[in-house]
């Protein structure tokens, strides 16, 4: 029996209010947030564009706090160096986004970065059992990709069992992303995840007043054991 990986919090900074988004970042750090998720879209991949590596590198030195960057853009290979010198900590791929997914792992790991694989909600987790021993994340959608606030598709509940049973003992973070909240928290973290990815539900509004007690919220409510 292997023992349970440490509960990560990843608010999103795509729900951020990018005018400020260096005190954003501050703010979510203060709060509680254990990583920094940076979801870059190119409005290819998905229907939506966010913003790319001169963003991200100018809030690297906000924090020394894991950021955890989600690439949702399609060719992803030329890309890798550059999230990887702005200061990456994880870079996650899609499954979906190319047809060498072992050697975009393989580039990753090259640059001394984490390597993730993510799964948009109609993949199979059976997509990734070829290379499930060269990640370090396993990252499932819960909604499709491209905006903020979508609602939490159920069924991801099972995907993320079957995730964790394919991890198995390894030594592997198992992530999820879309439509987290202090409602469901607990039921994914029971799912197997470690990793909450969470948006709206802490940045809503804006307002870093709120950002304590929301993050508090989803972490009593993910380690809250209720029968």
């Amino acid at each position: 029996m292997t023992a349970a990986r440490p509960l990560r919090i990843a608010p999103s900074i795509l729900s951020a209010d990018f005018s400020r988004l260096g005190d954003e970042v501050d703010a979510v750090i203060a709060a509680g947030a254990d990583y920094v998720h940076v979801d870059v879209m190119d409005g290819h991949f998905v229907p939506n564009i966010s913003f790319g590596v001169p963003v991200m590198k100018s809030i690297r030195g906000v924090t020394d706090r894991v950021f955890d960057v989600h690439l949702m853009i399609a060719p992803t290979d030329p890309y890798l160096a550059d999230f990887a010198q702005a200061g990456a900590d994880i870079i996650t791929v899609h499954a979906e986004a190319g047809p060498h997914l072992h050697r975009s792992l393989q580039a990753i790991r090259a640059l001394g970065k984490k390597a993730g694989v993510a799964l948009n909600p109609a993949t199979p987790v059976a997509a990734i059992q070829h290379v499930i021993g060269d990640v370090d994340l396993v990252l499932v959608m819960s909604v499709n990709p491209g905006f903020g606030g979508q609602s939490f598709i159920p069924e991801s509940l099972n995907k993320l069992r079957q995730a964790k049973a394919l991890i198995g003992g390894r030594d592997i973070d198992l992530e999820v992303d879309g439509g987290v909240t202090a409602a469901n928290a607990r039921d994914i973290v029971a799912a197997g995840a470690n990793v909450l990815v969470a948006g709206s539900s802490v940045f809503g509004g804006n307002d870093p007043s709120t950002y304590p007690g929301r993050i508090k919220a989803i972490r009593d409510a993910a380690t809250t054991l209720n029968a």
